[in-house]
């Protein structure tokens, strides 16, 4: 789960960690207002979408006046935003965030996250700020600093006082704020069950203060039952629909560019079924697993999301049994094609639990469907299907 700039900022400040101070707005009028809270004579408008690269895209802009604020405001609020991040199609921007301006000296990087090869979490360190990290990392991977947290001691002070020498923070008063900013940012993202945590940019002011220009807080959706206050702060408006009506089943949807829906469960055999497809010619629509619990219910809920898509021209239904019996998908597959009405081509492979049973009942349903012995066959005629 992902929350908006401001948001991150919150929980940050919880922790400690420097940030100027900002006001959320869903108007222009709200807008203009906080910035007159703020006051002063130097703000920043910013898009509130759930994508990096908004500078570029236009939507981050610098306000020397109050009616400088109004036009940058109505300019960004609506506009469909696009990023390296968003996609071709873009964000449209709901809410903005008005923050105070300040005099930056030098703009850094600071990331953390889990590394996997390594079993620990790592925070990276860069003097590249406001810059594509990916682009950096590729590039000049020799300036992307990195220590390894041991989860038995924590993030030590030497650690901290490595990655701010890193920097170029070693003047006494950089290096107290930057220790307490690593810490706190560290310690947020313990608490709050991270993923990611990323400060792009980390900036060094013409005063010498350290500050969180920017926030990114991503959050590990499994743990979230511990956060209630970071589930209140979900913002459906930036989660694809689909995405969003399959949570509320239990499902793992997620949409893809191609024109075959696929319905499988277990995530290896859902990649397993996309990479088959790909194979012989075909896109995926959708990577969508029903788990090994699923329902008939569920089963023609996820046949609900997946003809919702305009771009589906066949659907692949590849369904090993083990929990999940095979009977109970095909009475799912069953209800789900007479309740929808399903017109477009339906390819059924079954296997595992009560097979026969299952492929008994949708022989005997009446219904058009393409039958299916191996993943390869099936992948075949869906592909076929979907280009005819």
């Amino acid at each position: 789960m992902k929350v908006h700039e401001y948001q991150g900022k919150e929980i940050l400040r919880k922790f400690g960690v420097a940030t100027l101070d900002g006001r959320v707005a869903f108007s222009v009028d709200e807008a203009v207002e906080g910035a007159k809270e703020l006051g002063g004579d130097l703000w920043v408008v910013k898009a509130q979408i759930h994508a990096g690269g908004r500078g570029k895209g236009g939507g981050v802009k610098l306000a020397r006046s109050l009616d400088e604020v109004r036009e940058h405001s109505d300019a960004i609020l609506g506009m469909q935003l696009k990023t390296h991040q968003t996609g071709p199609d873009g964000q449209e921007v709901k809410r903005l965030y008005i923050e105070q301006g300040c005099n930056i000296a030098r703009e850094l990087y600071v990331g953390m996250l889990l590394d996997r090869a390594v079993g620990r979490l790592v925070i990276m360190a860069s003097t590249e700020g406001g810059m594509d990290i990916e682009k950096v990392a590729e590039e000049t991977p020799e300036l992307i600093h990195k220590v390894w947290i041991d989860p038995a001691i924590g993030f030590a002070d030497y650690q901290a006082r490595q990655l701010c020498f890193a920097l170029g923070l070693t003047e006494k008063k950089q290096l107290r704020q930057a220790g307490k900013f690593l810490r706190g940012l560290y310690e947020a993202y313990v608490a709050y069950d991270c993923s990611l945590a990323e400060i792009n940019p980390l900036v060094v002011t013409n005063e010498g203060d350290v500050l969180a220009l920017d926030a990114k807080l991503n959050f590990d959706s499994n743990a979230l039952y511990r956060h209630k206050d970071v589930v209140e702060m979900r913002d459906l408006d930036e989660e694809d629909p689909s995405e969003v009506e399959a949570g509320k089943y239990g499902l793992s949807f997620i949409k893809l560019d191609g024109t075959i829906g696929c319905l499988v469960n277990g995530a290896g055999l859902a990649m397993a079924t996309m990479d088959t497809i790909k194979l012989f010619g075909g896109e995926p629509a959708n990577f969508l697993d029903v788990g090994g619990g699923a329902t008939a219910e569920k089963v023609a809920a996820a046949f609900g999301i997946i003809t919702s898509d305009p771009a589906v021209k066949a659907i692949f239904v590849n369904i090993f049994g083990g929990i999940m019996k095979c009977d109970v998908i095909a009475e799912g597959v069953i209800t789900a094609v007479r309740e929808t009405g399903l017109e477009v081509p339906l390819v059924v492979r079954l296997e595992g639990t009560n097979v026969e049973k299952g492929k008994a009942m949708l022989a005997e349903s009446g219904l058009n469907i393409i039958a299916a012995d191996t993943m390869a066959d099936g992948a075949k005629a869906a592909v076929a299907a979907a280009e005819a």
